[in-house]
């Protein structure tokens, strides 16, 4: 049985409402809107009907703050009032209410009101959830499709074997550990984490465009190979634009050509492809370039042995402040060990 709130000062009012209801609904009838506001931290009513004219909160300023709040802000408000101005009628419905009945009311008006809002409300739910549930399944599809690419990227780079998962790891602590700190909160408050995470697996993407020659010499790259290497970040941005231009500029993507683009910059200005320095380069290059060197560092390649972890340590601690933001790179010395856990 769906629950109503009446609420209302008057307790002849609060009375002929509940005897109208009660054999249709759970009726609560409420004084004030302040016990109101009290009874919402328990239950939560399908619907109100919210009289206007009330001391110390009224109802205008009850559905404001019914409005305000992202648990109660979606409940519909009937205002159930013997106001008759158009002008009251107007703001009414400009703060959200749904409907206005008119006091006094007869029986079968109040309740074809209510039921008709009540079924309207349950089929817009529905159907949101609906299409939420095909949203998310649209966006699962997209986002293993996308991961597969990644994947697929990665296999032809012999010598990158778990490179992905590696770094998306030491992203993941990295950040947290920033947060922890207070460090980039700016930056950190507007991500979501997980999605952050995730979109970073496209960071290498633009390799796809790299010849297998150049992808897996086993020797030092020629100066003309090595320009040839580094347009996969442009390349990577170019790919991203292009899956966005298809499935929509969603935050997966902006994230990931994000750190396709920057995580070769570097913090004194000598990267590339955008020679950016400090913190113009964005949050997601900065970080990225400390994890994706890292894990370059500890990792074998067909060119190198890998490093030791005191090495890598070594290298990572000496490029603060010239290959790597010192800021981060602080917080990468407090917390190696979570770093070289992943790297086994």
């Amino acid at each position: 049985m769906k629950t109503i709130f009446v609420v209302d000062d008057n307790d002849i009012n609060l009375t002929v409402a509940k005897e109208t209801l009660k054999s249709h609904y759970r009726v609560m009838t409420v004084p004030s809107a302040e016990k109101m506001f009290s009874l919402l931290g328990k239950i939560t009513p399908d619907l109100i009907l919210l009289d206007i004219e009330m001391p110390e909160i009224d109802g205008f300023e009850a559905i404001a703050r019914l409005k305000e709040s992202e648990e109660h802000a979606e409940i519909p408000v009937i205002f159930l009032t013997g106001m008759t101005d158009e002008k009251v009628e107007v703001r009414g419905f400009q703060m959200g209410a749904i409907d206005f009945v008119t006091k006094p009311f007869t029986a079968p008006i109040l309740l074809n009101r209510i039921k008709t809002h009540l079924n309207v409300d349950e089929l817009i739910r529905e159907r949101t959830k609906q299409l939420q549930a095909k949203t998310e399944q649209l966006q699962s599809l997209q986002t293993a499709v996308i991961f597969g690419f990644a994947d697929m990227v990665e296999a032809r780079d012999e010598g990158t074997g778990g490179h992905i998962e590696r770094t998306s790891a030491y992203l993941k602590v990295l950040v947290d550990a920033l947060a922890e700190r207070g460090m980039y909160t700016d930056e950190i408050s507007k991500l979501d984490l997980d999605l952050f995470v995730s979109s970073s697996r496209l960071h290498d993407v633009g390799k796809i465009a790299i010849s297998d020659l150049i992808l897996n010499k086993p020797g030092k790259l020629t100066d003309e190979e090595f320009s040839t290497m580094k347009t996969h970040t442009t390349e990577g941005e170019r790919a991203i634009d292009l899956i966005a231009s298809r499935t929509g500029d969603v935050e997966f993507l902006t994230n990931s050509k994000l750190f396709a683009g920057y995580h070769h910059e570097r913090w004194d200005g000598k990267g590339y492809p955008y020679g950016l320095s400090e913190t113009d380069i964005p949050f997601h290059g900065r970080v990225m370039a400390l994890a994706d060197v890292y894990d370059a560092l500890i990792s074998e390649r067909p060119y190198k042995k890998p490093f030791t972890a005191d090495e890598a340590y070594d290298i990572i601690m000496d490029g603060a402040g010239k290959h790597f933001d010192p800021i981060m790179v602080e917080v990468f010395s407090e917390i190696r060990d979570e770093f070289e856990k992943i790297a086994v």
